[in-house]
């Protein structure tokens, strides 16, 4: 389609077996799609929590410091001892990142699939996306409507494709309502308007009356203030009223999944007609699926023996559901794209601007409304 230079700018992290992390860009030659794939010119990338777990990983960003490697940007900061044994598995190897991101296909393979995507605007996952071209197979492309803007295209995977999983999952657990921890964020948003649109009642929890007036306003019911005095009262009201037993708690460590499951035992307590010791019999399932909290997950065992705490990730859940739920969420996705699912970015940076080290600052603070969109042809 058009004549492509001969080597692609990616973005690499490396864990050092001195205790370093080093994150760096570097040129490297153009790669040449196999029958089966195609080459997307990136044109916004999202930085998502889970991009900072491997692009970070466990080094203390506080003794970061900026330097340059054949005019190109270098990030080195050190890693804690704990932090290098929790990483001993990527030492010495130079880690690509990125996990999704909105292109245009500019070359493509043989394979009727990969030439059928040829100058199409498409989504793409699958790591190493923080580059300027990712070569990558057809099947990891989600194609988009003519026109789509990047903005509204980089991000059509994690965050919407978790929500819909979260309904899903609900459905398929015999669950009727959900609970939604750190709500005011751009998956959080999506979350309100799946519920609001399938009938499924939610309770969002965030920390802030900031946040709490951002949901109201996109019609969200029941919303709970983590920072209040009361917050186990409202949550249990909240919990009681809806009949919420499963929830998906972004925050991970303190003491958040545990108050939400004891909350969910008093609203349960509350439906009983007769006395248990066991506590009520109605199941109570919280997963973890994020880790804003990087302390210890506290329970106080006050939510009886009829519970489940324990982790949840996209793409096993892909995996276990089958191509016919993978192929409808997909779908869905693109139908509401710039309704439903669309993301709100407060900065768009360069490949370069990503390792200036106040702007890695920002982004590694992880502030709800605050979401960062990597331009990586400027």
């Amino acid at each position: 389609m058009t004549d492509l230079p001969d080597t692609n700018l990616v973005m690499l992290t490396l864990v050092k077996p001195e205790g370093e992390l080093e994150v760096f860009l570097e040129r490297r030659p153009m790669p040449e799609p196999a029958p089966h794939e195609v080459l997307v010119k990136v044109l916004a990338t999202p930085i998502n929590p889970s991009d900072l777990g491997l692009l970070l990983g466990a080094a203390d960003m506080s003794t970061a410091r900026a330097s340059t490697r054949d005019g190109l940007p270098v990030v080195t900061a050190d890693i804690p001892a704990p932090g290098m044994r929790a990483m001993g598995g990527r030492i010495g190897d130079a880690l690509p990142i990125g996990n999704e991101g909105c292109g245009l296909v500019v070359k493509a393979g043989s394979s009727p699939e990969a030439q059928a995507l040829l100058g199409k605007t498409v989504a793409l996952i699958g790591g190493e996306i923080y580059a300027e071209y990712r070569c990558l197979p057809a099947q990891m492309c989600m194609l988009l409507p003519d026109g789509t803007d990047p903005r509204d295209g980089a991000s059509c995977f994690v965050n919407p494709l978790t929500s819909l999983a979260f309904t899903e999952t609900m459905r398929m657990e015999g669950h009727s309502a959900l609970v939604h921890t750190a709500a005011a964020s751009n998956l959080g948003q999506m979350l309100v308007k799946i519920c609001a649109k399938d009938g499924i009642p939610l309770v969002n929890i965030v920390r802030s009356e900031a946040q709490v007036a951002l949901l109201k306003d996109i019609g969200a019911t029941h919303i709970v203030n983590s920072s209040d005095d009361d917050f186990m009262d409202k949550l249990t009201a909240a919990l009681t009223e809806t009949g919420a037993t499963c929830g998906f708690d972004a925050i991970g460590g303190g003491k958040l999944a545990g108050q939400i499951l004891a909350c969910m035992e008093v609203a349960a307590v509350k439906r009983m007609t007769t006395y248990s010791r066991y506590g009520s019999d109605t199941f109570k399932q919280v997963y973890i699926y994020g880790a804003l909290d990087l302390g210890p997950t506290i329970l106080n065992r006050s939510f009886g023996l009829t519970w489940s705490l324990s982790g949840f990730l996209l793409t096993p859940f892909l995996q276990k559901a089958g191509m016919e739920v993978n192929m409808r969420l997909r779908q869905r996705v693109v139908d509401e794209l710039t309704t439903t699912f669309k993301s709100h970015y407060s900065h768009e940076i360069s490949l370069t601007d990503a390792l200036a080290l106040d702007t890695i600052a920002g982004y590694n603070a992880k502030r709800t409304g605050e979401k960062y969109l990597i331009r990586p042809h400027g």
